[in-house]
């Protein structure tokens, strides 16, 4: 006798699960990597992403990328969550580690194909990953700090590696110095909002430049402006978040008034009440007044009568920047304008940078900040060229945290490979072909590289092994010479921490990938609760009148 069917799941639900369902995750992860392997390296190529608002932004950073692709299929979001928070933990990386954890799916897939538990497989990973993060330890190679000219050049070293792979690649030298010195102004926390980028468009990129202090766009001005010094040593500033205009009345509000002179008093009373607040501006010393809402035209010709300077609608992030590095404090209301709430620098200037004028503060007492002005051509290339920098200056600050470096360029990859096949054959069972297959996937970044020169591949990777048997731990793809070469003496160097949390996420990822046997997918509710379904509204009676 037959026994009933018994349905749990709603109808329509989408259940997979199974071999076959950790091969379909496998698969998917492998297009997500597929995206982003050609932007590998010195010589990757850049992929262009237009947005739904036809938004084009040109790119090679590997996080940019996978963020932009809008990934739906479950398994593959994972690679785009390892990618973001190598992003956000070290800055750079993001490519490696996406490709890396899909590399370690392929490794095994014809493991999970021939019945292999994926759970074994897991552990194995597990164990491999232990042993390569303690060979990154062991051959490291460290700086220390009281060492302060070394050091600087071991931080430039690893700034330049990263802007090797970007599109400011030419011009690597100068922007790692750059970089360099705009975190060597921050404190001890090196907090990442206190480097401002601004962008200007036109120029070359060697116009760049760094501003030890604030500068940030004019903002909107009126009559009376250019009647203002631009230009002031040593002033007082004045920090506001107070509009110093005639307010406009609040509409449909009336005042009666018997006579015209009760209604010159109502007039005067309101220039008073804006005149009293710039007075007491005026006679705090201030010279430089920056709100963050408007100044008004009255007020403007007032401080430029009185040789002061005024900037209003100052965005809230360059007002704060301005209160870090000169002191002071943002004051709403100008009764109590005392010494201690004005800050103070050295030099305020007005600057023509390309099309736009910039208000500089130089020579901040307190100044941990500092800013940082892209020139260049195209909008999307000043916006990579800052994606670019942004990567630099995590990789510096995480240097500056961590100052153990290894060599780039695939050495360390095939170092940490060579290492665990040696242990793999150590070990008996399974996971001897499992830690080969980890030792193996690790192979990808060197020939990733060497595809993406267009060099031959297999050649440079059988002489980058017997060069690894032979002892020369730090021998890499050399992309100037078409050859391998110790990387390590020709100064390419990353943090070992980019490295670590590199082949951390990867596993991690690869092995929550493999855990997942089982999928199922709730049909889109056509109505989530029980309320009727928005239709036309029920047809009654209204006002009484009879239907």
């Amino acid at each position: 006798m037959m026994r009933p069917q018994i349905i749990v799941l709603k109808e329509g639900t989408e259940a997979s699960q199974g071999k076959s369902q950790v091969v379909s995750n496998i698969n998917a992860c492998q297009v997500v990597a597929d995206a982003v392997r050609t932007t590998l390296g010195p010589r990757g190529m850049d992929k262009l992403m237009v947005d739904g608002s036809g938004k084009a932004t040109i790119s090679n950073d590997g996080a940019t990328i996978v963020k932009l692709l809008d990934v739906v299929h479950p398994a593959a979001k994972t690679l785009v969550e390892i990618a973001k928070s190598q992003d956000a933990e070290v800055g750079d990386g993001t490519t490696t580690v996406t490709m890396l954890a899909a590399e370690f799916l392929k490794q095994v897939k014809t493991f999970i194909e021939d019945n292999v538990h994926p759970q074994v497989i897991i552990r194995a990973y597990r164990k491999a990953t232990q042993l390569a993060l303690e060979k990154i330890d062991e051959i490291a190679f460290s700086i220390p700090r009281e060492n302060t000219e070394e050091h600087r050049q071991l931080l430039q070293k690893c700034a330049a590696t990263t802007i090797s792979s970007k599109l400011i690649a030419g011009q690597k030298d100068f922007f790692a110095k750059m970089v360099v010195d705009a975190v060597s102004m921050l404190d001890d926390l090196l907090p990442l909002n206190m480097i401002g980028i601004k962008k200007v468009q036109g120029g070359a990129l060697e116009e760049s430049r760094l501003i030890a202090g604030v500068a940030f766009k004019k903002t909107f001005s009126y009559a009376g402006f250019e009647m203002q010094r631009k230009k002031y040593i040593s002033p007082k500033i004045a920090l506001l978040n107070v509009e110093l205009e005639l307010k406009a009345e609040k509409a449909n509000a009336e005042v009666r008034v018997d006579n015209v002179e009760e209604y010159q008093n109502i007039v005067d009373a309101e220039w008073s009440i804006l005149y009293d607040k710039l007075d007491a501006i005026v006679q705090s010393g201030a010279k430089v007044v920056l709100s963050k809402l408007p100044i008004g035209d009255v007020a403007t010709q007032y401080f430029a009568d009185r040789d002061l300077f005024c900037a209003g609608r100052v965005p809230e992030e360059d007002l704060n920047r301005t209160l870090q590095a000169c002191g002071g404090a943002i004051q709403t209301s100008v009764q109590s304008m005392t010494e201690d709430v004005l800050g103070s620098c050295e030099l305020f200037e007005e600057e023509q940078v390309g099309g736009d004028r910039f208000n500089l503060f130089t020579g901040c007492p307190q100044a941990k900040t500092c800013t940082l002005i892209l020139r260049g051509g195209a909008e999307q290339f000043i916006e990579e060229t800052e994606r670019s920098l942004h990567d630099a200056i995590m990789i510096v600050r995480r240097a500056i945290k961590n100052d153990s470096v290894v060599a780039g360029g695939g050495a360390i990859e095939m170092e940490i490979s060579k290492y665990l096949r040696d242990v793999s054959r150590t070990i008996a069972g399974k996971q001897q072909i499992l830690i080969g297959a980890y030792a193996k996937a690790l192979e990808i970044i060197p020939r990733q590289l060497c595809d993406n020169a267009g060099f031959d591949a297999t050649n440079i990777l059988n002489k980058l092994r017997q060069k690894h048997a032979q002892g020369s731990i730090w021998y890499g793809v050399d992309i100037n010479k078409e050859d391998v070469s110790d990387n390590f003496a020709a100064c390419v160097w990353e943090p070992a921490i980019v490295k670590k949390n590199a082949l951390t996420a990867a596993s991690e990822a690869a092995c929550l990938v493999l855990s997942v046997d089982e999928t199922v997918k709730n049909p889109k509710s056509q109505n989530t609760d029980d309320r009727p379904a928005p239709g036309p509204p029920p047809v009654g009676r209204g006002r009484g009148r009879p239907m």
